[in-house]
C-alpha cells in the first residue's frame, strides 16, 4: 500500500542580522519546515521568485532593497503576489506595523521573538494560505478583458469600478503590440526583462493611484520599490511609450472619467479629488482627453444610459 506524504512546507526567511536569522531557523526546524535564508532584500525577492516559497518571513530594516519594497514587488507580481508574507519588526511605532500590512504583509512577528508566537503564526497563515489556494483552485476566476477607451463606441470606460481602472489600463497597454517600442521578445532574457519591467510597473501604478492627488515623485517611488530613478523612468518609456508625468496625468484623467460617471460629484470636488489646481485647469486638461468638457461629458454619458 503506497502512502503519500505531504511535502513540507517551505518558508523562506529573510533578515540581514545572521543571528537573528539563526535563532528563527532553529525555531521553525523543530516542525519540520523546509526552509531557506536570504541575507538583504535583493537577495530575498530574486529567491522568492525563483522559488515560490509557501510562506515569507521578512525582515523591514535591510539594505540594497527595505522589505517594504519587497513586499510590493511581491505583491505585485500575479507569481507571488498569493505568498503570505509575515513581517519581523522592532518597531514599537504603529506606523511602521501598519505601513508593513499595506504594502502586502498579512501579519507582523516583533523581536526578540517568542518561539511559541513565531510557529503558531506561521502554521496559522500557511493554513489559511492551503484553504485559499483549495478555494481557488475549485472556483478560477476569469481574467478582466481590457477595452481600450478609444475603441468603446460611446467613448466611456468598459471598467465596473475604479479600483480596476488602473491594474486593467496597466495590463492592457503591457499587452498591445504597439504600446511597446521593443515589440514581442525575441530571446528568454528580453522575456525575463519584461516580465520585471510589468511587475515594476504594476507596483509603481499602486503606489501612484493610492496618492493620486499627490503623487509621489519619481525618486520617492523608486526608494518604495528598491530601484533606481533611472530604471523607474525608462520601464514607463519603453513598456507603455510614455513619460511617467504623462501616466500620471491619465491616470487622474481616467479617475475624473470614472467620477463624472458614477458619481454626483461637483467639477470643483472632482478636481480635488484628482489633485487639480483648479475647476478651470481641471476643464481644460479634460478637454484635451477626451474631446469634451466635462459637463457635457457627464450630460452626453446620462443621455446615453
Amino acid at each position: 500500500m503506497n502512502v503519500q506524504h505531504q511535502p513540507r512546507s517551505h518558508i523562506l526567511a529573510i533578515d540581514d542580522n545572521p543571528e537573528q536569522l539563526r535563532i528563527l531557523v532553529e525555531m521553525l526546524r523543530q516542525n519540520d519546515y523546509r526552509i531557506s535564508v536570504a541575507f538583504d532584500g535583493a537577495q530575498g525577492y530574486a529567491r522568492a521568485q525563483a522559488s515560490l516559497p509557501d510562506l515569507i518571513l521578512l525582515d523591514i530594516r535591510m539594505p540594497k532593497m527595505d522589505g517594504f519594497a519587497v513586499a510590493r514587488l511581491l505583491k505585485a507580481d500575479p507569481k507571488t503576489r498569493h505568498i503570505p508574507i509575515l513581517i519581523l519588526t522592532s518597531s514599537v511605532e504603529l506606523d511602521q506595523r501598519l505601513l508593513g500590512l499595506r504594502t502586502g504583509a498579512v501579519d507582523y512577528i516583533v523581536k526578540p521573538y517568542a518561539a511559541e508566537e513565531v510557529t503558531e503564526r506561521v502554521k496559522i497563515h500557511l493554513e489559511l494560505a492551503q484553504r485559499v489556494a483549495a478555494g481557488d483552485a475549485s472556483n478560477q476566476p476569469t481574467a478582466p478583458t481590457y477595452k481600450n477607451p478609444a475603441q468603446d463606441e460611446r467613448g466611456m470606460l468598459a471598467f465596473s469600478g475604479l479600483a480596476k481602472v488602473d491594474s486593467d489600463l496597466i495590463e492592457g497597454q503591457l499587452a498591445a503590440p504597439n504600446s511597446s517600442k521593443t515589440g514581442e521578445p525575441k530571446s528568454a532574457l528580453e522575456a525575463i526583462n519584461l516580465e520585471r519591467d510589468r511587475v515594476l510597473l504594476r507596483a509603481a501604478s499602486l503606489i501612484i493611484f493610492e496618492h493620486l492627488m499627490e503623487p509621489p515623485r519619481s525618486y520617492e517611488i523608486a526608494e518604495q520599490l528598491g530601484v533606481s530613478e533611472r530604471r523607474l523612468l525608462r520601464a514607463f518609456e519603453l513598456r507603455l511609450d510614455m513619460t511617467l508625468a504623462d501616466y500620471i496625468r491619465q491616470q487622474r484623467m481616467m479617475r475624473a472619467e470614472q467620477l463624472l460617471l458614477h458619481s454626483s460629484l461637483s467639477m470643483v470636488a472632482i478636481a480635488d479629488e484628482i489633485g487639480a489646481s483648479s475647476a478651470a485647469n481641471f476643464s481644460t486638461a479634460f478637454k484635451e482627453y477626451a474631446g469634451k468638457t466635462p459637463s457635457e461629458f457627464r450630460k452626453t454619458a446620462r443621455l446615453s444610459g
